[in-house]
């Protein structure tokens, strides 16, 4: 049985015609039927689907090779590459895997429900019923999380940690008579957009006025509608995309959750240029520096030829680049910052966070980021938007 797959390097007619990057796929067991969650990739949004075994497995049989040519699937006991080259071949890798059976066993039994410890003291408990997670359907109605999106579930209180962790500094600028005020970069359905709301206005008693971006126009008229419903009037939603949005004025906190590639970028610019005084980000999909990689690959110093012979590692090593020199670039504008895991790998492999709080020290020096551009040949997006 497949637990996991992802499928990668879509062809140029799929891409083109689709928009498809990659696909993330993680099985499940729903109301004892054997499913999986699809997560599509395009340049700048996800969506996601449900497939059924069938129509997963007939999806594996019928497109790798044909629609993307790289795809790598973990099942309980192996982790298979199947690589296409460019005359159409298909060449299959398995790696066994010593632990397979029992990390498979303690992601999922066959009622359904993950094996997490649920005892765990999160900010949004199990048994309260929350009406916006009810609606975007991570709860039922007695308040119960739905065993697939018990993976959301977690997800959502871990980043209501770490916008505890900064509550001081929100607390300090409510203190002053101000409204705290948000932006949510990518806010997506805005599982995180109406938890941060909930907890700073319910939980906390502060007065936050937030706003959620997204390009989904669908999506955002039915936060809009929901912000409505439940008396949000603080909570407001707009379709657009960050490289373009401008607002009035400052704001006091910045949040990417999965903005895809230099999206980020664009969101992290905008939260110095709005003079944003903590920032919250985890990025995705860093594929900007990858392609420099690749196209400069002889131009690199040879002292680097291993980290580029591997796809999977050069592509991780692209991934930390890009998001070290996010880092060090805020340091420079002024932040002090930490990259801090989000959630466990074992849940995905967008795991990093970046947290930034504005400081008065001096910035640091550019000089090791200038370094290591130099000697990848890279020009990162965020270098040239932040000055």
């Amino acid at each position: 049985m497949i637990i996991a797959a992802t499928f990668s390097k879509a062809t140029g007619e799929v891409e083109t015609r689709l928009g498809r990057k990659y696909i993330k796929a993680r099985f499940f067991y729903n109301k004892n039927k054997e499913s999986y969650d699809a997560e599509y990739f395009t340049e700048k949004q996800a969506f996601q689907k449900t497939l059924t075994k069938e129509d997963f497995d007939k999806f594996l049989e019928d497109e790798v090779g044909k629609s993307f040519k790289n795809c790598v699937y973990r099942s309980e006991s192996e982790e298979v590459t199947l690589l296409t080259n460019k005359k159409g071949k298909v060449s299959k890798l398995v790696k066994p895997l010593i632990n397979a059976k029992s990390i498979a066993k303690k992601a999922l039994d066959k009622s359904g429900n993950r094996n997490l410890n649920r005892t765990k003291n999160y900010i949004l408990q199990e048994g309260t019923v929350f009406p916006f997670l009810v609606k975007l359907g991570v709860m039922t109605k007695e308040g119960k999380v739905i065993a697939q999106k018990y993976d959301k579930y977690r997800q959502i209180n871990r980043f209501l940690e770490y916008i505890a962790d900064v509550s001081p500094e929100l607390e300090a600028i409510a203190s002053n008579g101000n409204t705290i005020k948000i932006a949510d970069f990518g806010c997506g359905k805005s599982y995180l957009t109406f938890a941060i709301y909930h907890y700073l206005h319910e939980i906390k008693k502060l007065p936050v006025e937030i706003i959620g971006l997204d390009l989904k126009e669908e999506v955002i008229a039915n936060c809009a509608n929901l912000a409505e419903e439940f008396g949000y009037d603080k909570l407001h939603f707009s379709v657009g995309d960050i490289a373009k949005y401008s607002h009035d004025g400052s704001l006091d906190m910045v949040i990417t959750l999965h903005a895809c590639d230099t999206a980020t970028d664009y969101a992290l610019a905008f939260a110095v240029a709005h003079d944003a005084k903590i920032i919250l980000s985890v990025p995705c999909c860093q594929h900007e520096i990858n392609a420099q990689l690749s196209e400069h690959k002889k131009e690199i110093d040879e002292a680097f030829a291993p980290l580029m012979k591997y796809g999977i590692i050069k592509e991780r090593f692209a991934a930390l680049c890009t998001d070290a020199i996010r880092a060090e670039t805020l340091e420079q504008a002024g932040y002090s910052v930490q990259v801090l895991e989000f959630i466990d790998m074992e849940q995905t492999p967008k795991n990093l966070l970046i947290r930034a709080v504005k400081k008065q020290k001096s910035p640091v020096s550019e000089k090791e980021i200038s370094v290591l551009e130099k000697a990848l040949h890279i020009t990162p997006t965020i270098r040239k938007l932040i000055k």
